[in-house]
């Protein structure tokens, strides 16, 4: 190859956009696996009240992905992305060995506590991904943020088709759920190696020249505050749902509910490549108020699934309303609010995650409640009823949002301009 002309970047776009593919993927294979082995996990304590506590440690995870949201964010700009991409994996295998060790462990910190640091730690790595591949997908490609971000969170379902599929074929081979659990370790080894080794370029917001006190005015805007808000919504429709269906449906639906989760992310893995068509005609804020509508539904439908038919019907549902949710949610941030750069799109992580903080215990609550009322099965009805409230508050929220950008001649995304020439990362090895 030629040598580089002095106007052409010098680091990889391609390899920058494969690192946050696998970074991504793992964070999906922790999700489905963990999926796979909360009914495990209740086995660490008592029954009457063991979906509430297990969901209160498993909820931890979230938390940890709040505050690394929130302060990774920033610290794209003045850590830089490579330092936060490598303490995610160093986390994500820390984390991985003590759920792996949790019985071991245990003997000297109470269970509880032993899971609530490894949900912390996973939950961390998860979030300084997140914090990181956003804002650099969103760099790499400025033009085509929503159908780019969509192709990229393409690959958190992607994980959880791999995690899950991985978690079923161990249950059949009567391998235990520590197992299941190892097979996090190489892929965060392999994402922590190549982000070590790779350039990274300076955030659109930096390469901008807007000041940090312009980025931190962004998130005082009343319509931020808005979307703020309705990532909370968004995020525990689709998050908080997926992680308790196997512990839920899969008496009801008479198959492992895990594969369900595995059979919708397969649905958003190859609706999320089309992303950029449907926003194009719809508007990023349209395919958000149909998203709603298919995932209310699809919550009602789970509610009644009774078998594997009806329940991959829900799932098909289901699976067509949140699949564009979250990607879709930090484009329009992007695209709206591009001053406010990593900063922002990190708020909009941390809400989605603290909300699933908080729903994860409820939800497990309530089925708690109702499965000492009336039935097991029943529980999980009313459980998957009380949470179709959630997308039908969002139809309300985005269609006002959607007549507003209507009104004013459509959707329309806000461009930066660079200021100047920006240095990328170093690599240091």
């Amino acid at each position: 190859m030629g040598a580089k002309s002095a106007t052409e970047p010098v680091y990889n776009r391609t390899r920058l956009f494969i690192v946050s593919v696998i970074a991504l993927a793992t964070g999906g294979m922790v999700f489905s696996i963990r999926t796979a082995i909360m009914i495990n996990l209740q086995g660490f304590f008592p029954e009457e009240v063991s979906a509430q506590i297990a969901g209160l440690a498993v909820g931890t995870a979230f938390l940890g992905l709040a505050i690394a949201n929130f302060v990774g964010g920033p610290l794209c700009d003045f850590v830089g992305m490579r330092r936060l991409l490598v303490i995610a994996s160093f986390l994500h295998i820390a984390g991985s060995l003590i759920i792996i060790f949790t019985q071991q462990i245990s003997s000297v910190i109470p269970v509880f506590w032993t899971l609530y640091i490894a949900m912390m730690s996973v939950g961390l790595a998860h979030g300084l991904i997140e914090a990181v591949i956003n804002p650099l997908t969103a760099t790499l490609y400025p033009d085509d943020k929503t159908h780019k971000l969509n192709v990229l969170h393409a690959w958190w379902p992607g994980g959880i088709i791999i995690g899950g599929l991985l978690a079923v074929a161990m249950t059949r081979l009567g391998l235990a759920w520590q197992i299941k659990q190892s097979v996090i370790l190489l892929p965060a080894l392999v994402y922590g190696i190549m982000a070590l080794c790779t350039k990274f370029p300076p955030t659109e917001r930096v390469a901008a020249g807007v000041s940090n006190k312009e980025m931190f005015a962004e998130a005082l805007k009343p319509l931020f505050i808005v979307w703020f808000i309705a990532m909370f919504f968004t995020a525990t429709t689709e998050l908080t749902t997926g992680q308790w269906i196997d512990s839920f449906l899969t008496r009801n639906v008479h198959m492992e509910g895990v594969l369900l989760l595995v059979y919708w992310s397969g649905l958003m893995f190859v609706m999320r490549h089309f992303a950029g068509g449907l926003a194009h005609r719809l508007s990023p804020v349209g395919l958000m108020w149909f998203s709603s509508l298919f995932a209310g539904i699809g919550l009602l439908l789970l509610s009644v699934a009774n078998s594997p038919v009806t329940g991959l019907a829900a799932a098909t549902v289901f699976g067509v309303g949140i699949c564009y949710m979250w990607p879709t949610m930090l484009a329009v941030t992007s695209e709206q609010f591009p001053k406010g750069g990593a900063f922002l799109i990190g708020l909009m992580g941390t809400a989605g995650n603290l909300s699933i903080l908080f729903t994860m215990p409820l939800m497990g609550k309530i089925f708690d409640y109702y499965k000492a009322r009336v039935s097991e099965s029943l529980a999980a009805s009313y459980s998957f009823r009380w949470m179709a409230v959630l997308p039908a508050v969002l139809l309300v929220v985005f269609g006002l949002l959607w007549l507003g950008h209507i009104a004013k001649g459509g959707y329309k995304a806000v461009r930066l301009m660079p200021a100047e020439e920006a240095k990328p990362e170093e690599v240091k090895v």
